[in-house]
């Protein structure tokens, strides 16, 4: 297993590097899209094991509506910034009132609040969160739909993988090793508090390595030591939270991974179950706390 779980880490690793560093704006639109989507029906069939009926494409269109109204409207200007929330929080205002009209021709659906509270959990959970990666590639450099990623956004990028799954190989060697008073046995039984303290070491170790290797400028904006110390330990944290949450999940479900589209590694949510409330504090922190360059 740990086999396959450091070669399907290897290969995602590669193929995010190249894609970041060479692929133009308009492929990493359509890849983004389709992991939400896959993320979405990863979601969805939970709730079928859990036997809660969800409006699935619903779902899906909506995601894919909130990630290209982003990557379309969004830029350096405060105009496009502006932009591109209004448009954001109207298709998260239409998605409501389609999912709530959606419920009302079923007549055989006795859990229509829960089917109505599951499916905008799902869009705010899954393709809401994931679109914070359209905002941290697009939100400081002038991209055209046919150009490569900006400086910006790159490194921005990286610095999320590298603080977020460096805590995650610490949580999981430290643990291993070392792990005996559960962290929340409930919800995942794994887990531990020596795990949780490797983590946020290791996550600390990466973002202080990946601050002083950029001389602490990431093209648009600038980071300080107290920026990365504080980021270092809050990403972890918020991480650990992103990844407890999905175990709930699955535990609900009785799943013990939620899809077998990576090899060794398990769903599309199971890879993204941290980084999905990372990306979005990443990116606000640094909308209100990080100078521009």
């Amino acid at each position: 297993m740990l086999r396959h779980r450091v070669r399907s880490a290897v290969l995602i690793c590669s193929g995010l590097i190249l894609a970041t560093l060479y692929a133009p704006a308009w492929s990493v639109l359509i890849f983004l899209t389709a992991v939400a989507s896959i993320a979405m029906l990863e979601f969805c069939h939970m709730l079928d094991l859990a036997r809660i009926p969800v409006f699935r494409i619903y779902g899906v269109v909506c995601g894919i509506a909130i990630i290209t109204v982003t990557f379309f409207t969004l830029g350096p200007s405060p105009e496009q910034l502006a932009q591109s929330y209004k448009w954001e929080c109207f298709i998260l205002f239409a998605t409501v009132v389609v999912v709530c009209v959606r419920q009302f021709p079923q007549k055989h659906n006795d859990q229509p609040l829960a089917t109505v509270a599951c499916t905008l959990l799902g869009v705010l959970y899954v393709p809401f969160l994931i679109n914070y990666f359209t905002r941290i590639l697009f939100t400081w450099d002038d991209v055209g739909i046919r150009d490569s990623l900006g400086r910006t956004g790159q490194l921005l990028l990286f610095y999320a993988m590298v603080v977020i799954k460096s805590g995650d190989i610490g949580a999981y060697f430290v643990g291993r090793k070392w792990g005996r008073h559960k962290l929340f046995e409930r919800v995942s039984p794994s887990k531990t508090w020596e795990g949780l303290g490797g983590g946020v070491s290791a996550s600390l170790a990466g973002s202080l390595c990946f601050f002083y290797s950029v001389g602490g400028v990431m093209g648009q904006v600038s980071m300080r030591l107290h920026d990365a110390i504080i980021l270092g330990i809050v990403l972890s944290l918020v991480g650990t939270v992103g990844d407890l949450f999905e175990s709930l999940l699955k535990r609900a479900a009785g799943m013990k991974d939620s899809g077998s589209t990576i090899p060794g590694m398990g769903g599309v949510l199971d890879v993204l179950d941290s980084l999905l409330f990372a990306a979005p504090l990443l990116y606000i922190y640094a909308i209100m706390f990080l100078p521009s360059t």
